[in-house]
């Protein structure tokens, strides 16, 4: 299996208590938190991986060479960033499978991949991973019927729903229509019109999820990340 973490961004709700390195490389339980998201990985199956790079990637780089153990290291560095969308058409382009794993680089996230690629095998349709929260405020929300995503909710909707995790399994191609170098969202950009118009699966993990990219959160996966992926 292969997989693309999203890792570009230049972290900057972070930089208080994080100022030299990028985000993927904070420290969580005395390790990168990239770390942490390789070891998950390559305990899945995971033999591939396509890291998508920006801000300060030479430290990411420096840091884990060509391989994590047995699991290929691939590295996309874009030289001026391209949104969640260009960097994603970018890295798609470096992937070799049929159908590609999608991972923020700023969030853990404890997916039941044997589960998910069956879903991929039965509907060989683009899967969205959603989460159910006690609060949508912070993240926006899900519209699903029947397990299809149907839209999206802006930022702001409080109560219980699903959340987009940040995960997404993709057919390698579902870009190409964008031209490589093109700045977009992926939300906003493409994925906003697309779930109208062609079918997205939506996949509910239970599996734990973190998101490190506000001080708080990031202070509270030091305790409950220690020894995850050991």
């Amino acid at each position: 299996m292969e997989a693309i973490i999203l890792a570009g961004g230049l972290g900057t709700r972070l930089r208080e208590v994080v100022a030299d390195v990028p985000k993927v490389m904070a420290p969580v339980a005395g390790r990168p938190f990239l770390e942490i998201l390789l070891a998950t990985l390559a305990r899945k199956g995971f033999t591939r991986v396509v890291l998508s790079l920006g801000y300060l990637a030479d430290k990411v780089m420096g840091h884990f060479g060509s391989s994590f153990g047995s699991m290929e290291l691939v590295y996309e560095v874009e030289n001026v960033p391209l949104g969640t969308g260009g960097a994603m058409r970018a890295a798609l382009n470096r992937c070799k499978s049929e159908h590609v794993f999608v991972f923020n680089g700023d969030t853990f996230l404890d997916l039941e991949v044997g589960d998910v690629e069956l879903d991929w095998s039965r509907h060989r349709a683009p899967i969205i991973v959603a989460r159910e929260v006690p609060d949508t405020k912070r993240y926006g929300r899900l519209d699903t019927l029947s397990g299809r995503v149907l839209g999206f909710a802006e930022k702001g909707m409080s109560g219980p729903g699903l959340i987009n995790a940040g995960c997404y399994v993709l057919p390698r191609g579902i870009l190409d229509q964008f031209e490589l170098g093109r700045t977009f969202s992926f939300e906003t950009g493409y994925l906003a019109d697309a779930v109208k118009e062609q079918q997205f699966n939506v996949f509910v993990t239970r599996g734990y999820f973190i998101d490190i990219g506000v001080p708080e959160d990031y202070a509270r996966a030091q305790g409950e990340l220690a020894g995850i992926g050991e």
